[in-house]
C-alpha cells in the first residue's frame, strides 16, 4: 500500500536568521499504554526520563530535545498533576489507553535530521501501535509543525495562498479517513475567506490578522494558524479566542494527515512530502498569482467554485509543473 519515502527538502531550508528550519511532529495512536510508549521512545532514541505522571511523561534526548508523551484526556492530566502518588491513577491510565489516544509530541528537529524519527515509528508499530483506520470513534492523525522561514507579512501571505489553493486537493492526496473528514478538528477554510484572501494585493500583517480571525477564529482548522499569529501578536489572538491550548510558536500547525502507523512502510515522510507541495508552491509567487486568478475566475453564480473541478484542475496543474 505504501512505498518507503525519504523526507523531501523544501526550496526554503533556512530561516531569515540564517538557521536551518525545524519541524515538529505530533503522532496520535492507540494500542499501547503510556508506559509502553514511553519505554519505546526512551530506548529507541537513547533518551532519559525527565518527568513522569500517570498521564504525561517527558523523555529528553541529548541530540534532539524533549519528547512529550501523553494521554489525550484532560481529566486524567489534572488528577495526575494534583494526586501524583495515587496508585489508582496508574490503573486508570492503563484503562484509558483503550479509549483515548496516546500522543507523542516531538521537539522541533532540523530538516536534515528528520529521518531520525523513522526508527521510532517502526518500533511503535512492532509493539502494536494502531492509527486512524483502526478507530471508528477517534480522529487519530499526524500534526506537522513546520517553522515559517520568516515572520513577515509577505511570507505568511504566500503560505496562506498556497494552502488555500491546495486544501481541497490535499484532502484527496492524504486520502483523509472518513471519520476524520466528518470530525470538526480539521475543518477547511471557508470559500468566502479564500476568495477574500486571493483578492488581496500585498496585504500587511494587520489585514492578514483581520481576515483570518474574521473567518477562522477556531483551533479546528486543517491548517491552524492561531499559534503562529499568537507568536506575532498574542494579545490580539486572545482577545478573539481565549483558549489556553493555543501555544504561541513560529510554526504552522497542520493537522490534516492520517496516522496509518500500523501499516508496513508507512512513515512520517509520507505526511511531510504531501505538505511539501504547499512549501514548494509558497516559494513561487508567479505560480501563486496564476492559480489565484484561475480560482477567482472559476467562480460560478450562486454555486461558487466547484470543488470537484478545481481539485481536478489543481491535480493536473501540479503534475504539469512536477510538483505532484
Amino acid at each position: 500500500m505504501y512505498q518507503t519515502q525519504s523526507f523531501r527538502s523544501p526550496s526554503c531550508t533556512m530561516t531569515s536568521k540564517g538557521a536551518e528550519r525545524k519541524v515538529g511532529f505530533e503522532l496520535e495512536f492507540s494500542g499501547l499504554t503510556l508506559q509502553q510508549t514511553t519505554e519505546i521512545v526512551r530506548k529507541t532514541l537513547n533518551g532519559t526520563l525527565e518527568h513522569q505522571t500517570a498521564a504525561q511523561t517527558v523523555i529528553h534526548c541529548a541530540d534532539l530535545g524533549a519528547f512529550n508523551i501523553e494521554l489525550d484526556w484532560n481529566y486524567l492530566k489534572e488528577k495526575a498533576a494534583s494526586d501524583k502518588d495515587q496508585p489508582w491513577l496508574e490503573l486508570l491510565s492503563d484503562a484509558a489507553s483503550l479509549l483515548v489516544p496516546v500522543e507523542v509530541v516531538c521537539p522541533p528537529i532540523v530538516l536534515s535530521q528528520l529521518d531520525r524519527l523513522d526508527q521510532l515509528v517502526v518500533q511503535l508499530r512492532h509493539a502494536g501501535a494502531i492509527g486512524t483506520e483502526e478507530s471508528m470513534i477517534a480522529a487519530y492523525g499526524v500534526h506537522i509543525n513546520s517553522e515559517i522561514p520568516s515572520l513577515d507579512a509577505a511570507t505568511l501571505f504566500d503560505y496562506l495562498r498556497a494552502f488555500s489553493l491546495l486544501q481541497w486537493w490535499l484532502v484527496e492526496a492524504h486520502a483523509v479517513n472518513t471519520t476524520r473528514k466528518i470530525s470538526p478538528y480539521i475543518d477547511l477554510y471557508p470559500e468566502k475567506y479564500i476568495k477574500q484572501l486571493l483578492s488581496r494585493d500585498h496585504p500587511d500583517m494587520e489585514m492578514i490578522f483581520s481576515d483570518y480571525l474574521e473567518h477562522n477564529a477556531s483551533r479546528n482548522r486543517a491548517l491552524d494558524l492561531l499559534p503562529l499569529l499568537a507568536e506575532i501578536d498574542e494579545d490580539r489572538v486572545r482577545r478573539c479566542i481565549d483558549d489556553p491550548k493555543i501555544k504561541a510558536r513560529p510554526t504552522f500547525h497542520y493537522r490534516m494527515p492520517n496516522c496509518n502507523i500500523e501499516h508496513e512502510n508507512w512513515s512520517l515522510a509520507l505526511s511531510w512530502n504531501t505538505w511539501w507541495v504547499v512549501e514548494q508552491l509558497a516559494s513561487q509567487p508567479d505560480y501563486l498569482n496564476e492559480l489565484s486568478a484561475a480560482f477567482l475566475a472559476a467562480e460560478q453564480p450562486l454555486m461558487g467554485v466547484s470543488r470537484k473541478l478545481w481539485t481536478e484542475y489543481i491535480d493536473q496543474w501540479l503534475k504539469n509543473h512536477a510538483l505532484a
